[in-house]
Protein backbone atom coordinates (compact mmCIF):
# COMPACT_ATOMS: atom_id res chain seq x y z
CA UNK A 1 0.00 0.00 0.00
CA UNK A 2 2.95 2.32 0.61
CA UNK A 3 3.53 2.92 -3.09
CA UNK A 4 -0.02 4.19 -3.65
CA UNK A 5 -0.48 7.85 -4.48
CA UNK A 6 -2.56 9.85 -2.04
CA UNK A 7 -4.98 12.66 -2.79
CA UNK A 8 -3.91 16.06 -1.43
CA UNK A 9 -7.22 16.26 0.47
CA UNK A 10 -6.99 12.73 1.90
CA UNK A 11 -7.48 13.93 5.49
CA UNK A 12 -10.82 15.50 4.53
CA UNK A 13 -12.02 12.18 3.12
CA UNK A 14 -10.85 10.32 6.22
CA UNK A 15 -12.71 12.77 8.46
CA UNK A 16 -15.81 12.29 6.29
CA UNK A 17 -15.68 8.54 6.97
CA UNK A 18 -14.69 7.46 3.46
CA UNK A 19 -14.15 3.81 2.63
CA UNK A 20 -10.99 3.67 0.52
CA UNK A 21 -9.80 1.40 -2.24
CA UNK A 22 -7.15 1.27 -4.94
CA UNK A 23 -7.82 2.78 -8.35
CA UNK A 24 -5.21 3.50 -11.06
CA UNK A 25 -2.42 3.47 -8.46
CA UNK A 26 -4.21 5.89 -6.12
CA UNK A 27 -5.82 5.47 -2.71
CA UNK A 28 -9.30 6.69 -3.57
CA UNK A 29 -12.60 7.12 -1.69
CA UNK A 30 -15.01 4.45 -2.93
CA UNK A 31 -17.97 5.54 -0.82
CA UNK A 32 -18.90 7.50 2.29
CA UNK A 33 -21.25 6.54 5.17
CA UNK A 34 -24.38 7.41 3.13
CA UNK A 35 -23.50 4.61 0.70
CA UNK A 36 -23.34 4.33 -3.08
CA UNK A 37 -27.11 4.31 -3.70
CA UNK A 38 -27.79 7.51 -1.74
CA UNK A 39 -24.70 9.22 -3.18
CA UNK A 40 -25.86 8.38 -6.71
CA UNK A 41 -29.42 9.62 -6.17
CA UNK A 42 -28.26 12.74 -4.31
CA UNK A 43 -26.15 13.69 -7.33
CA UNK A 44 -29.13 13.33 -9.66
CA UNK A 45 -31.43 15.27 -7.29
CA UNK A 46 -29.12 17.92 -5.76
CA UNK A 47 -25.32 17.79 -6.19
CA UNK A 48 -22.43 15.44 -5.59
CA UNK A 49 -18.88 16.57 -4.83
CA UNK A 50 -16.14 14.36 -6.30
CA UNK A 51 -12.41 14.57 -5.62
CA UNK A 52 -10.92 13.65 -9.00
CA UNK A 53 -7.41 14.92 -8.27
CA UNK A 54 -6.04 11.60 -9.54
CA UNK A 55 -6.71 12.93 -13.05
CA UNK A 56 -3.70 14.62 -14.69
CA UNK A 57 -3.67 18.09 -16.18
CA UNK A 58 -1.12 19.03 -18.83
CA UNK A 59 -0.54 22.60 -19.92
CA UNK A 60 0.62 22.90 -23.54
CA UNK A 61 1.67 26.22 -25.02
CA UNK A 62 3.68 27.61 -27.90
CA UNK A 63 3.26 28.88 -31.42
CA UNK A 64 2.57 25.41 -32.85
CA UNK A 65 0.31 24.04 -30.12
CA UNK A 66 -2.76 23.76 -32.35
CA UNK A 67 -0.78 21.98 -35.07
CA UNK A 68 0.68 19.62 -32.47
CA UNK A 69 -2.76 18.76 -31.09
CA UNK A 70 -4.00 18.08 -34.62
CA UNK A 71 -1.16 15.58 -34.95
CA UNK A 72 -1.74 13.70 -31.67
CA UNK A 73 -5.57 13.81 -31.70
CA UNK A 74 -8.27 13.45 -34.39
CA UNK A 75 -9.05 17.12 -33.90
CA UNK A 76 -9.12 20.49 -35.62
CA UNK A 77 -7.65 22.56 -32.81
CA UNK A 78 -7.54 25.72 -34.95
CA UNK A 79 -11.35 25.72 -34.97
CA UNK A 80 -11.58 25.37 -31.20
CA UNK A 81 -12.61 28.78 -29.89
CA UNK A 82 -10.89 30.34 -26.89
CA UNK A 83 -12.66 29.30 -23.72
CA UNK A 84 -14.09 26.06 -25.12
CA UNK A 85 -13.36 22.36 -24.62
CA UNK A 86 -13.58 19.29 -26.84
CA UNK A 87 -13.75 15.60 -26.08
CA UNK A 88 -11.12 13.75 -28.10
CA UNK A 89 -8.62 10.89 -27.97
CA UNK A 90 -4.98 9.94 -28.29
CA UNK A 91 -4.71 7.18 -30.90
CA UNK A 92 -1.93 4.74 -31.71
CA UNK A 93 -0.84 3.83 -35.24
CA UNK A 94 -3.65 1.26 -35.52
CA UNK A 95 -6.27 3.83 -34.40
CA UNK A 96 -6.56 2.20 -30.98
CA UNK A 97 -7.50 4.54 -28.15
CA UNK A 98 -4.49 5.20 -25.91
CA UNK A 99 -6.65 7.51 -23.80
CA UNK A 100 -9.71 9.70 -24.07
CA UNK A 101 -9.18 13.34 -23.15
CA UNK A 102 -10.68 16.77 -22.78
CA UNK A 103 -8.73 19.44 -24.69
CA UNK A 104 -9.40 23.09 -23.81
CA UNK A 105 -8.22 26.24 -25.53
CA UNK A 106 -7.41 28.99 -23.01
CA UNK A 107 -6.04 31.44 -25.56
CA UNK A 108 -4.37 31.49 -28.97
CA UNK A 109 -1.31 29.48 -27.99
CA UNK A 110 -2.28 27.96 -24.63
CA UNK A 111 -4.24 24.75 -24.12
CA UNK A 112 -4.94 22.33 -21.27
CA UNK A 113 -5.39 18.55 -21.57
CA UNK A 114 -7.18 16.56 -18.87
CA UNK A 115 -6.08 12.92 -18.97
CA UNK A 116 -7.15 9.78 -17.13
CA UNK A 117 -5.19 8.82 -14.04
CA UNK A 118 -4.30 5.30 -15.10
CA UNK A 119 -2.90 6.52 -18.41
CA UNK A 120 -1.23 9.75 -17.29
CA UNK A 121 2.36 8.52 -17.35
CA UNK A 122 1.89 6.76 -20.68
CA UNK A 123 0.13 9.81 -22.11
CA UNK A 124 2.98 12.08 -21.09
CA UNK A 125 5.56 9.85 -22.77
CA UNK A 126 3.43 9.74 -25.92
CA UNK A 127 2.90 13.51 -25.97
CA UNK A 128 6.56 14.34 -25.40
CA UNK A 129 7.71 11.90 -28.08
CA UNK A 130 5.24 13.38 -30.58
CA UNK A 131 6.31 16.94 -29.65
CA UNK A 132 9.69 16.57 -31.32
CA UNK A 133 9.96 19.25 -33.99
CA UNK A 134 7.07 21.37 -32.71
CA UNK A 135 7.52 24.76 -31.03
CA UNK A 136 5.64 23.86 -27.86
CA UNK A 137 6.17 23.36 -24.13
CA UNK A 138 4.42 20.63 -22.13
CA UNK A 139 3.99 21.05 -18.38
CA UNK A 140 2.40 18.68 -15.89
CA UNK A 141 0.23 20.82 -13.60
CA UNK A 142 -0.12 20.06 -9.88
CA UNK A 143 -3.71 20.88 -9.02
CA UNK A 144 -6.55 19.61 -6.93
CA UNK A 145 -9.45 18.78 -9.26
CA UNK A 146 -12.96 18.88 -7.81
CA UNK A 147 -16.17 18.05 -9.67
CA UNK A 148 -19.51 19.40 -8.47
CA UNK A 149 -22.26 17.62 -10.39
CA UNK A 150 -26.03 17.87 -10.28
CA UNK A 151 -28.94 20.28 -10.79
CA UNK A 152 -27.99 22.40 -7.77
CA UNK A 153 -24.28 22.64 -8.67
CA UNK A 154 -24.34 26.19 -10.05
CA UNK A 155 -26.23 27.58 -7.05
CA UNK A 156 -23.99 25.77 -4.56
CA UNK A 157 -20.85 27.18 -6.17
CA UNK A 158 -22.29 30.70 -6.16
CA UNK A 159 -22.97 30.33 -2.42
CA UNK A 160 -19.35 29.20 -2.01
CA UNK A 161 -18.12 32.37 -3.75
CA UNK A 162 -17.54 30.97 -7.23
CA UNK A 163 -20.01 32.26 -9.84
CA UNK A 164 -19.73 30.21 -13.04
CA UNK A 165 -23.26 30.93 -14.26
CA UNK A 166 -21.96 32.45 -17.51
CA UNK A 167 -20.54 29.10 -18.59
CA UNK A 168 -22.40 26.65 -20.80
CA UNK A 169 -21.55 23.00 -21.45
CA UNK A 170 -17.91 22.54 -22.51
CA UNK A 171 -16.92 26.16 -21.93
CA UNK A 172 -14.32 27.31 -19.41
CA UNK A 173 -13.00 30.23 -17.42
CA UNK A 174 -9.99 31.06 -15.26
CA UNK A 175 -11.76 32.67 -12.28
CA UNK A 176 -8.65 33.26 -10.14
CA UNK A 177 -4.91 32.96 -10.53
CA UNK A 178 -4.01 29.36 -11.46
CA UNK A 179 -7.69 28.29 -11.22
CA UNK A 180 -9.33 26.55 -14.15
CA UNK A 181 -13.07 25.86 -14.24
CA UNK A 182 -15.16 24.08 -16.87
CA UNK A 183 -18.84 23.29 -17.19
CA UNK A 184 -18.45 19.58 -17.81
CA UNK A 185 -18.42 16.26 -16.04
CA UNK A 186 -18.75 12.49 -16.08
CA UNK A 187 -22.26 11.96 -14.72
CA UNK A 188 -24.62 13.17 -17.46
CA UNK A 189 -25.74 15.97 -15.14
CA UNK A 190 -25.11 19.68 -15.37
CA UNK A 191 -22.02 20.44 -13.36
CA UNK A 192 -18.50 21.78 -13.14
CA UNK A 193 -14.92 20.64 -12.79
CA UNK A 194 -12.62 23.06 -10.95
CA UNK A 195 -8.83 22.75 -10.87
CA UNK A 196 -7.11 24.89 -8.26
CA UNK A 197 -3.82 25.16 -6.35
CA UNK A 198 -3.38 22.61 -3.59
CA UNK A 199 -2.99 25.23 -0.85
CA UNK A 200 -6.34 26.82 -1.75
CA UNK A 201 -8.33 23.63 -2.16
CA UNK A 202 -9.39 22.69 1.35
CA UNK A 203 -10.93 26.07 2.15
CA UNK A 204 -12.85 26.03 -1.13
CA UNK A 205 -14.18 22.49 -0.62
CA UNK A 206 -15.22 23.33 2.95
CA UNK A 207 -17.28 26.23 1.63
CA UNK A 208 -18.91 23.97 -0.97
CA UNK A 209 -19.73 21.25 1.57
CA UNK A 210 -21.12 23.80 4.04
CA UNK A 211 -24.18 23.82 1.77
CA UNK A 212 -26.47 20.96 2.84
CA UNK A 213 -27.36 20.34 -0.81
CA UNK A 214 -23.75 19.17 -1.45
CA UNK A 215 -22.50 15.69 -0.54
CA UNK A 216 -19.19 13.88 -0.95
CA UNK A 217 -19.53 11.13 -3.58
CA UNK A 218 -17.05 8.32 -4.15
CA UNK A 219 -15.90 6.21 -7.09
CA UNK A 220 -18.71 3.68 -6.64
CA UNK A 221 -21.46 6.16 -7.46
CA UNK A 222 -19.26 7.90 -10.03
CA UNK A 223 -19.19 4.60 -11.91
CA UNK A 224 -22.96 3.98 -11.75
CA UNK A 225 -23.65 7.60 -12.77
CA UNK A 226 -21.38 7.42 -15.82
CA UNK A 227 -22.80 4.04 -16.80
CA UNK A 228 -26.36 5.39 -16.76
CA UNK A 229 -25.08 8.30 -18.86
CA UNK A 230 -23.57 5.87 -21.39
CA UNK A 231 -20.03 7.21 -20.88
CA UNK A 232 -16.96 5.05 -21.45
CA UNK A 233 -14.38 4.07 -18.86
CA UNK A 234 -10.93 3.72 -20.43
CA UNK A 235 -9.39 0.34 -19.75
CA UNK A 236 -12.83 -1.21 -19.60
CA UNK A 237 -15.12 0.05 -22.39
CA UNK A 238 -12.33 1.42 -24.57
CA UNK A 239 -8.62 0.65 -24.81
CA UNK A 240 -5.73 0.46 -27.25
CA UNK A 241 -7.46 -2.34 -29.18
CA UNK A 242 -10.64 -0.29 -29.70
CA UNK A 243 -11.08 2.29 -32.46
CA UNK A 244 -13.39 5.33 -32.09
CA UNK A 245 -15.94 4.15 -34.67
CA UNK A 246 -16.42 0.72 -33.11
CA UNK A 247 -16.68 2.46 -29.72
CA UNK A 248 -19.56 4.64 -31.07
CA UNK A 249 -17.43 7.74 -30.58
CA UNK A 250 -17.40 8.84 -34.21
CA UNK A 251 -19.39 11.95 -33.20
CA UNK A 252 -16.24 13.27 -31.50
CA UNK A 253 -14.28 13.41 -34.77
CA UNK A 254 -15.32 16.11 -37.26
CA UNK A 255 -16.08 14.80 -40.73
CA UNK A 256 -13.31 16.87 -42.34
CA UNK A 257 -10.79 15.44 -39.87
CA UNK A 258 -11.94 11.88 -40.63
CA UNK A 259 -11.39 12.49 -44.33
CA UNK A 260 -8.27 14.68 -44.42
CA UNK A 261 -6.74 14.66 -40.96
CA UNK A 262 -3.06 13.81 -40.56
CA UNK A 263 -3.36 12.61 -36.97
CA UNK A 264 -1.49 9.60 -35.67
CA UNK A 265 -3.54 6.55 -36.67
CA UNK A 266 -5.35 8.31 -39.54
CA UNK A 267 -4.49 5.75 -42.27
CA UNK A 268 -5.66 2.86 -40.10
CA UNK A 269 -8.81 4.74 -39.09
CA UNK A 270 -9.72 5.51 -42.71
CA UNK A 271 -9.23 1.85 -43.56
CA UNK A 272 -11.51 0.79 -40.70
CA UNK A 273 -14.23 3.17 -41.90
CA UNK A 274 -13.94 2.04 -45.52
CA UNK A 275 -14.03 -1.67 -44.67
CA UNK A 276 -17.00 -1.32 -42.33
CA UNK A 277 -17.33 -2.20 -38.65
CA UNK A 278 -17.48 -5.74 -37.39
CA UNK A 279 -19.01 -4.76 -34.04
CA UNK A 280 -20.34 -1.77 -32.13
CA UNK A 281 -20.68 -0.54 -28.55
CA UNK A 282 -24.30 -0.64 -27.34
CA UNK A 283 -26.41 -0.45 -24.22
CA UNK A 284 -28.13 -3.56 -22.85
CA UNK A 285 -30.94 -4.16 -20.36
CA UNK A 286 -31.47 -7.65 -18.89
CA UNK A 287 -34.86 -9.17 -18.27
CA UNK A 288 -35.33 -9.45 -14.52
CA UNK A 289 -33.10 -8.15 -11.72
CA UNK A 290 -29.85 -10.02 -12.41
CA UNK A 291 -27.00 -7.55 -13.09
CA UNK A 292 -24.77 -8.58 -15.97
CA UNK A 293 -21.26 -7.30 -15.35
CA UNK A 294 -18.04 -6.86 -17.30
CA UNK A 295 -16.66 -10.03 -18.80
CA UNK A 296 -19.94 -11.81 -19.52
CA UNK A 297 -20.08 -13.38 -22.99
CA UNK A 298 -23.10 -12.61 -25.17
CA UNK A 299 -24.65 -15.31 -27.31
CA UNK A 300 -27.20 -15.39 -30.11
CA UNK A 301 -30.22 -17.70 -29.96
CA UNK A 302 -28.12 -20.46 -31.47
CA UNK A 303 -25.62 -20.26 -28.62
CA UNK A 304 -22.85 -18.69 -30.71
CA UNK A 305 -20.71 -15.91 -29.15
CA UNK A 306 -21.59 -12.53 -30.69
CA UNK A 307 -20.32 -10.05 -28.10
CA UNK A 308 -19.01 -9.25 -24.62
CA UNK A 309 -20.10 -7.02 -21.76
CA UNK A 310 -17.60 -4.31 -20.77
CA UNK A 311 -19.51 -2.51 -17.98
CA UNK A 312 -22.54 -3.51 -15.98
CA UNK A 313 -24.36 -3.05 -12.72
CA UNK A 314 -27.51 -1.63 -11.19
CA UNK A 315 -28.78 1.77 -12.36
CA UNK A 316 -30.25 3.47 -9.27
CA UNK A 317 -31.96 6.21 -11.28
CA UNK A 318 -33.56 3.87 -13.81
CA UNK A 319 -34.37 1.24 -11.21
CA UNK A 320 -33.00 -1.82 -12.97
CA UNK A 321 -29.71 -3.41 -14.08
CA UNK A 322 -27.90 -1.94 -17.10
CA UNK A 323 -24.83 -2.87 -19.14
CA UNK A 324 -22.65 -1.70 -22.01
CA UNK A 325 -21.20 -4.17 -24.47
CA UNK A 326 -19.64 -4.74 -27.86
CA UNK A 327 -21.83 -6.82 -30.15
CA UNK A 328 -21.67 -7.95 -33.76
CA UNK A 329 -23.22 -5.36 -36.07
CA UNK A 330 -26.12 -7.67 -36.91
CA UNK A 331 -27.22 -7.51 -33.25
CA UNK A 332 -26.53 -3.81 -32.58
CA UNK A 333 -29.98 -2.37 -33.32
CA UNK A 334 -32.19 -1.34 -30.36
CA UNK A 335 -34.51 -4.16 -29.40
CA UNK A 336 -32.18 -6.94 -30.59
CA UNK A 337 -32.27 -9.98 -28.30
CA UNK A 338 -29.16 -11.61 -26.83
CA UNK A 339 -28.33 -14.09 -24.10
CA UNK A 340 -25.66 -13.35 -21.51
CA UNK A 341 -23.73 -16.22 -19.95
CA UNK A 342 -23.51 -15.26 -16.26
CA UNK A 343 -21.42 -17.96 -14.58
CA UNK A 344 -23.20 -20.61 -16.64
CA UNK A 345 -26.66 -19.13 -16.15
CA UNK A 346 -28.40 -17.69 -19.24
CA UNK A 347 -29.81 -14.17 -18.83
CA UNK A 348 -31.97 -12.73 -21.62
CA UNK A 349 -31.03 -9.19 -22.67
CA UNK A 350 -32.12 -6.62 -25.22
CA UNK A 351 -30.17 -3.81 -26.85
CA UNK A 352 -31.13 -0.41 -25.43
CA UNK A 353 -30.26 3.04 -26.80
CA UNK A 354 -27.56 4.99 -24.98
CA UNK A 355 -27.70 6.84 -22.67
CA UNK A 356 -29.98 5.11 -20.19
CA UNK A 357 -30.79 8.44 -18.50
CA UNK A 358 -31.08 11.72 -20.45
CA UNK A 359 -28.10 14.06 -20.36
CA UNK A 360 -28.96 17.29 -18.60
CA UNK A 361 -26.09 19.49 -19.72
CA UNK A 362 -26.58 23.27 -19.77
CA UNK A 363 -26.35 24.04 -23.45
CA UNK A 364 -26.10 27.58 -24.83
Amino acid sequence: MSDLKHLPLQSMHEEAGARFGTFAGWRMPLAYPAGVLKEHLHTREKAGVFDISHMRLFGIEGSQTAAFLNRVCPLDAELLETGTSKYTMLLNDEAGIIDDLIVTRLDAERFIIVANAGNAAKDEVHLRAAADGFDIRIQSLDRVLIAVQGPEAESILINAGLDLSDLTFMTVSEPHGHWFASRSGYTGEDGFEIALPIDEAQGFVERVLADDRAMWVGLGARDSLRLEAGLCLHGQDIDETTDPATAALLWAIPKAVREKGAFIGAPAFKRILSEGLAEKRVGLVPEGRQPVRAGAILLNEGGEPVGRVTSGGFGPSVGHPISMAYVARAFSQPGSSLIADVRGKPVSMRVHPLPFTPHRYRKG
